[in-house]
């Protein structure tokens, strides 16, 4: 017994220090909650994304989220629906609250401490978002879901992104999606399409590559915020990305 004791904590200690990320933000779209569902929340989904979120957190890092609405409400669709920009971007807002709440459920099934945060007050569900605070939980190990967009209307969930890991002061953003980094084209749309592996910010405005909307990632750009761009949806990616090996594709001030 002692003699595994001594293995398991010599390979914990050579894990951690190989950890290339103390804190993160992880952003997940909405749309990703679907699964093979055409609307709703997908328990599969929010299994997986349990698992993985746990397998990063045992380590002791760090974790923020923020969480998109797509899979409830997608503002790009409000001209359609009559609904006022503003008041359609709130519609947004709560929809990810909604998310935040079924996410933070499935984590504490799987034993793991939360905060949901938001940035419109809601206190019967969810903490009004306080950056101090917020810094506490994570840390003390808790996982915060940030909820609410930035409180207000006409930015998107990546602004939120954006904003709330340069004010956590997070080493970078993980954009889990469901395609394995950043292509010269939309690889679900062309097949010839070329990926990248490293990008600087300057050649992703120069390719006119999306990887965020403008707003975001000027923020990034302005305060060196790394952003690594990776498929969410194969399991045990996310703890690769934080051992620092080679998945998905890094924007970063230097390719």
């Amino acid at each position: 017994m002692g003699r595994f004791f001594i293995y398991y904590l010599h390979n914990a200690y050579f894990q951690t220090m190989s950890l290339k990320y103390k804190r993160v933000l992880l952003k997940l779209s909405g749309e990703s909650l679907l699964g093979q569902k055409p609307f709703g929340i997908s328990r599969d989904m929010l299994e997986h994304y349990a698992k993985e979120i746990k397998s990063v957190s045992a380590l002791g890092i760090e974790i923020a989220i923020v969480i998109g609405g797509g899979n409830i409400y997608r503002g790009m669709d409000v001209h359609l629906s009559g609904v006022d920009r503003a008041q359609g971007d709130y519609m947004g807002m709560l929809a990810t609250c909604i998310n935040g709440l079924a996410l933070q459920s499935m984590l504490e099934n799987h034993g793991l401490y939360t905060r949901l945060v938001s940035a419109i007050e809601m206190k019967e569900i969810a903490e009004p978002y306080i950056r101090r605070r917020a810094s506490r939980h994570l840390e003390k190990g808790r996982i915060v879901i940030f909820s609410g967009g930035t409180g207000s209307p006409y930015f998107t969930t990546d602004s939120a992104a954006a904003l709330r890991a340069n004010e956590m002061n997070a080493d970078a953003i993980l954009k889990g999606t469901r395609v394995d980094g950043i292509y010269t084209a939309d690889p679900e749309q062309e097949p010839n399409a070329t990926k990248f592996d490293n990008l600087s910010f300057k050649n992703v405005i120069g390719k006119d590559l999306k990887v965020m909307d403008m707003t975001a990632f000027t923020m990034c750009r302005e305060n060196d915020m790394p952003i690594i761009v990776f498929d969410i949806t194969k399991p045990g990616n996310l703890l690769k990305v934080i051992l620092g090996k080679q998945i998905g594709t890094l924007v970063s001030k230097v390719s």
